[in-house]
């Protein structure tokens, strides 16, 4: 498991009060049973832990399941990283 699906599980199962347990890349949120709200809160909190910003309603990024947030955040954090300048020294 890599470490960014490590922390989206736990801020899953933190923000739904669901036990880590029950998610799995497979999963859904709906399938979880987490609130629209509590999606939301889901999605503040990733973006706030990676430093990034989920696109809202684009059709390359599904955000609906666990699988769908992983491979977003890691798309962006990859492009975020690729886009700072090394530094010289």
């Amino acid at each position: 498991m890599s470490s960014v699906q490590q922390q989206i599980f736990e801020i899953i199962a933190k923000e739904a009060g669901i036990d880590i347990g029950r998610i799995s890349l497979d999963s859904t949120l709906k399938e979880l049973e987490i609130q629209s709200l509590d999606a939301v809160q889901i999605i503040f909190e990733i973006e706030d832990q990676f430093k990034i910003t989920l696109p809202d309603r684009d059709p390359n990024f599904d955000t609906e399941s666990v699988k769908g947030l992983v491979d977003a955040v890691e798309r962006l954090v990859a492009a975020k990283s690729a886009a700072v300048p090394a530094t010289s020294g």
